[in-house]
C-alpha cells in the first residue's frame, strides 16, 4: 500500500462534509468582488470623479497602508484596490480552515485513526485538504475573472485579479499543512498559520504606505499578500508575477508531505509545554474555568477590533476626499450611518460594524457550550456539584462581558486614530468609546438568540446562532441602502441602537433590547434544564 491509497474516496467525503463551507465561501467573496466593481460603474462614471478618489487615496499613507498600493484611476484598479488585499486574506483563511479541517482537526478528534485503519495511506488526508484548497482557490479564481468580464471590466484585468486571489489561497493552504505538522492541536496549528498570514499583511502594509516613493516599498515582494497586488491587475497584468505564489506553494506543500514522515500520529513536531501538576485556587469554579480557556480568543478579538477601529478612525478625517463626487456613495453612508454630516455618518456606520464584530465574538463564546457538550467535556464537570444553570453562566457571562470588550477596544481605536488627526484626541476618545459601548444592547440580543436555541434546540445551536447574526448584519448594512420597509429593519437589534457619534440617545430602545435578551436567556436557561445533555 502506497501512502496515497484511497485519496479518491476520501476526498468524495471531504468534498460532502464541506458542501455548504466550500460554496458560501466561494460565493460570498466572487460576489463582494464582482458587486463592488459594478457599483463603481455606476458611482464613478467619468475620468474626473476617479481622478479625485484616486488622488485621495495615493497621498493619504494611512489609507495606502489599508487596501495596498493603487495602480491607475480606472474602475478595476479602483476595484482591486478596495477588496483585492481583503480578498486574498479571505481566500487564505478560506485555505487554512479547510486544510486544518481535513487534518490535524480529524486527527485531534481521532477521525484519521480509524480511518487509517482502513486500506487509506499516511499521507492521503493531506492530499486530499490540499487537492480541496486548491479546487476552491481555482472556482473562486474563475468565478471572480469571469464575474468582473461579465460586467464589462477588461478581460486580462478580471482573470489576472481571480488568479492574485486564488494563488494567495494556494500559498496559505500550504502554510497550513506545515502547521497541521507542528502543531499537537487544530487551534495552535490554526493560530500559526493565522499568524503567518497576519504578518504577511503587516508587510504588505508597510510596503504600500510609502505609495509611489521608494523607502519601504521593496517589501511588497515580501510578502505573499503583497505578491497578490504586485500582479497590477488592470495596470499592466504582471501575469509573471503569479509564478511566485504557485514555486512557493509547491515548496511548502512537499515540506509538508516530508514533516508528515517524521511524526508519530496524534503529536506536533514542537513540543508541548506541560502545564502545572495542579490547577490554582482562583479556577474553582466555571466562570473562571471558562475566562481560562476564553481569554487566548477574546484577546484576539480585541486586537482586530482595535485595529478595525483605528483604522475607521484614521479614515474618518478623509472620508469626504476619499469618496470623490460620488453622491451615490455619500448618501448611502449617510443613510447607514443616520446623520447628515458625512464624518459622524461614516463612524456611526463603523461603529455598527464594530458592534457585528463583537456580536461574533459574542456567539462564539457561548457556542463553546455546545462544542463542550458534544465532546464530552460537560458530562465530567456536571457529574460534580455542579448544576447546569451554573454550568451554562460562566461561558455567558464571559460572552457577555467579552462582547463589551471587544466593543471597548475598537471604540478606543477609533477615538485615539480619529483624534489624532483631529487634533482633539481628549473629545474624541471618550465620544467614539461611547459610541462603540452603545452597540452593546444589540449585541447581547443577537447574542441571546443562539442561548435559547442551545437550550431548547441544542442541534440547531449552531446554524441558528450563527444565522441571526447574518441575517442582523445583512438588514443592518443594506436595509437603508436598498431603503427596505421599516418592519424588516426592524428585525436587526442594530436598527434600534442610537447612530452615534452624532445622533440622539433615548433609553428605550436599551432597555427593551436589554429585556429581551434577559428572557431570551433565560428561555435558554430554562430549557437546558430540563432536556438531556448530549
Amino acid at each position: 500500500m502506497t501512502s496515497l491509497d484511497g485519496w479518491m474516496p476520501l476526498t468524495r467525503l471531504a468534498a460532502r462534509r464541506d458542501r455548504i463551507f466550500l460554496p458560501a465561501w466561494i460565493y460570498i467573496l466572487a460576489v463582494l468582488m464582482v458587486s463592488t466593481g459594478y457599483s463603481f460603474t455606476k458611482l464613478y462614471k467619468t475620468e474626473q470623479s476617479r481622478q479625485a478618489v484616486y488622488s485621495g487615496i495615493v497621498h493619504d499613507p494611512t489609507v495606502l497602508a489599508l487596501g495596498g498600493p493603487l495602480y491607475g484611476s480606472s474602475v478595476g484598479a479602483l476595484t482591486v484596490y478596495k477588496y483585492g488585499a481583503i480578498s486574498a486574506l479571505a481566500a487564505s483563511l478560506m485555505s487554512i480552515f479547510l486544510v486544518i479541517r481535513h487534518t490535524r482537526a480529524d486527527e485531534e478528534s481521532g477521525r484519521l485513526e480509524l480511518i487509517g485503519s482502513t486500506a487509506v495511506g499516511r499521507r492521503a488526508p493531506l492530499a486530499v485538504g490540499m487537492l480541496l484548497a486548491a479546487a476552491a482557490s481555482g472556482v473562486l479564481a474563475l468565478l471572480m475573472g469571469a464575474g468582473l468580464a461579465a460586467i464589462g471590466l477588461p478581460a486580462g484585468g478580471a482573470f489576472a485579479t481571480g488568479l492574485a486571489v486564488g494563488t494567495c489561497g494556494l500559498l496559505f493552504a500550504g502554510v497550513a499543512a506545515v502547521t497541521a505538522q507542528l502543531s499537537a492541536s487544530a487551534r495552535g496549528a490554526r493560530a500559526i498559520a493565522i499568524c503567518v498570514l497576519a504578518a504577511s499583511y503587516l508587510v504588505m502594509s508597510a510596503g504600500a504606505a510609502a505609495g509611489t516613493r521608494g523607502g519601504t516599498r521593496w517589501l511588497l515582494w515580501l510578502s505573499p499578500v503583497g505578491w497578490a497586488t504586485q500582479v497590477r491587475a488592470f495596470a499592466g497584468d504582471r501575469w509573471a508575477v503569479l509564478a511566485l505564489p504557485l514555486a512557493c506553494a509547491g515548496v511548502v506543500t512537499a515540506a509538508a508531505a516530508l514533516l508528515a514522515a517524521r511524526r508519530d500520529l496524534g503529536t506536533g513536531l514542537l513540543p508541548d509545554r506541560p502545564g502545572p501538576a495542579a490547577a490554582g485556587g482562583w479556577l474553582r469554579g466555571p466562570l473562571a474555568v471558562a475566562w481560562r480557556q476564553q481569554r487566548a480568543g477574546l484577546a484576539g478579538w480585541a486586537a482586530g477590533a482595535l485595529v478595525a477601529g483605528a483604522a475607521f478612525g484614521s479614515i474618518g478625517g478623509n472620508i469626504g476626499s476619499l469618496l470623490g463626487s460620488g453622491t451615490g456613495l455619500r448618501s448611502a453612508i449617510a443613510r447607514l450611518g443616520g446623520q447628515a454630516g458625512l464624518t459622524d455618518a461614516y463612524l456611526a456606520a463603523m461603529m455598527g460594524i464594530l458592534g457585528l464584530v463583537a456580536a461574533g465574538y459574542a456567539i462564539s463564546a457561548v457556542l463553546r457550550l455546545r462544542s463542550d457538550e458534544t465532546d464530552g467535556r460537560a458530562e465530567p464537570v456536571l457529574s460534580g456539584a455542579v448544576g447546569r444553570v451554573r454550568w451554562a453562566a460562566g461561558p455567558l457571562v464571559v460572552a457577555a462581558l467579552g462582547g463589551a470588550m471587544v466593543l471597548a477596544a475598537g471604540g478606543l481605536g477609533a477615538g485615539i486614530s480619529y483624534g489624532l488627526r483631529a487634533g482633539d484626541t481628549g473629545t474624541q476618545l471618550p465620544r467614539l468609546l461611547g459610541a462603540a459601548l452603545a452597540q452593546w444592547p444589540a449585541v447581547l440580543a443577537v447574542t441571546a438568540v443562539a442561548v435559547a436555541v442551545f437550550g431548547l434546540m441544542p442541534g440547531s445551536s449552531v446554524a441558528v446562532g450563527w444565522a441571526a447574526l447574518a441575517v442582523a448584519a445583512v438588514v443592518m448594512l443594506l436595509g437603508p441602502t436598498l431603503r427596505l420597509a421599516q418592519w424588516v429593519q426592524d428585525i436587526s437589534p442594530f436598527t434600534h441602537v442610537p447612530k452615534l457619534p452624532g445622533g440622539t440617545v433615548s433609553a428605550a430602545p436599551l432597555i427593551w433590547l436589554c429585556a429581551a435578551a434577559l428572557a431570551l436567556g433565560a428561555v435558554g436557561l430554562a430549557g437546558l434544564r430540563r432536556r438531556d445533555i448530549g
